[in-house]
């Protein structure tokens, strides 16, 4: 593999690491708000927290398939 292919699937691998491990910490974040409905607290900021991280997580996946799209148009090329 040449340099810029190792950067690219690099980068890669850590997009597809850093979404994981945004879906994990979603998943958590959204059982402590349900935990926190039923108790009655009020969860509008954390709700807002929420709607961050899944602006970040969109991101990250347009970064991973775009960067995924663009080796896959380099790959057919050569």
């Amino acid at each position: 593999m040449s340099k810029p292919s190792d950067s690219s699937q690099r980068r890669l691998d850590w997009l597809r690491n850093e979404i994981e491990r945004m879906r994990g910490q979603l998943r958590a974040q959204e059982r402590e708000i349900r935990m926190l409905q039923r108790a009655g607290v009020p969860t509008a900021s954390a709700e807002l927290l929420l709607a961050r991280m899944r602006a970040k997580l969109e991101d990250l996946c347009r970064q991973r398939d775009a960067l995924r799209n663009g080796a896959i148009a380099a790959a057919t090329l050569s």
